[in-house]
């Protein structure tokens, strides 16, 4: 069996025994369903001293390398508010589970890329430790959406929030839960999303990942008032089934602040 058989299998396998129909979606969509994108989130961790040069690599060099090998938008952000600083969060959507495998294979194959990456300091890979996950994207929201607008202006803010559930059938229901009226209610709410993932590979499964973008904190404040107080939210949240006791048993929320060369 070829890498990229064994690769896809093995999602494929952890998938259905995990997360079945939420991991469910093809590289080519289903139907008539647009495709849905896969997304890696990365962590890396620095020492202090690391930051400025894991930065200047993250610019000149391994954006420029992600995409020329077909990944684009890619977000880079920092911790705003959070564990773990300096840590750099890196977003690399890909259209494909076949993308998720070989993006190491073509910037290994980039030769500026790799010629750059010779010029570092030998046995120093300029970071502490990375750690990622795996999403694939909701039916309700397939594709990742790039900030517009005030959005996109240079005092925009990050949240990122995970939900762990204490079954997949909780899972599921809370993935429901967005797609068939919580994303149009955030929407309505002023909580612009980015993304939303079922987690495929990763730490404390079952999850689900998302990240919205704000103007800026007072936005965040504001936009997230009118969300717990609409009267359609709370309808959905007292609805059987949908309670946070029956599907959510633990969330975290980080916020982040974009480089001044991040995509998103």
């Amino acid at each position: 069996m070829n890498r990229r058989r064994f690769l896809t299998s093995s999602i494929a396998l952890a998938g259905a025994g995990t997360f079945a129909g939420a991991a469910g979606a093809r590289d080519a969509g289903e139907g008539d369903a647009p495709a849905r994108e896969f997304y890696e989130l990365r962590r890396y961790r620095l020492r202090i001293t690391m930051r400025q040069r894991f930065s200047d690599h993250l610019r000149d060099e391994a954006l420029p390398a992600w995409n020329r090998a077909g990944i684009s938008p890619v977000g880079v952000f920092t911790v705003a508010f959070g564990p773990d600083n300096p840590t750099f969060y890196v977003l690399l959507p890909h259209a494909s589970l076949s993308s998720v495998h070989e993006v190491e294979q073509r910037l290994q194959a980039d030769a500026a890329y790799q010629t750059a990456f010779q010029r570092l300091p030998s046995g120093d890979p300029g970071f502490v430790r990375m750690d990622s996950q795996l999403m694939v994207a909701f039916a309700g929201m397939p594709r990742l959406e790039k900030p517009q607008g005030a959005m996109a202006g240079a005092s925009r803010i990050f949240e990122l929030r995970t939900y762990e559930s204490h079954s997949v059938a909780a899972h599921l229901k809370k993935v429901e839960m967005f797609d068939r009226g919580e994303i149009d209610i955030f929407r309505r709410t002023g909580l612009t999303p980015v993304f939303f993932g079922s987690n495929l590979v990763g730490p404390n499964l079952p999850s689900l990942t998302y990240l919205l973008v704000f103007e800026n904190m007072a936005a965040r404040e504001r936009n997230w008032a009118q969300f717990v107080n609409h009267p359609d939210w709370k309808t959905l949240a007292a609805t059987p089934g949908y309670t946070d006791a029956e599907i959510v048993s633990t969330t975290h929320s980080f916020i982040l602040r974009p480089t001044a060369y991040s995509q998103i």
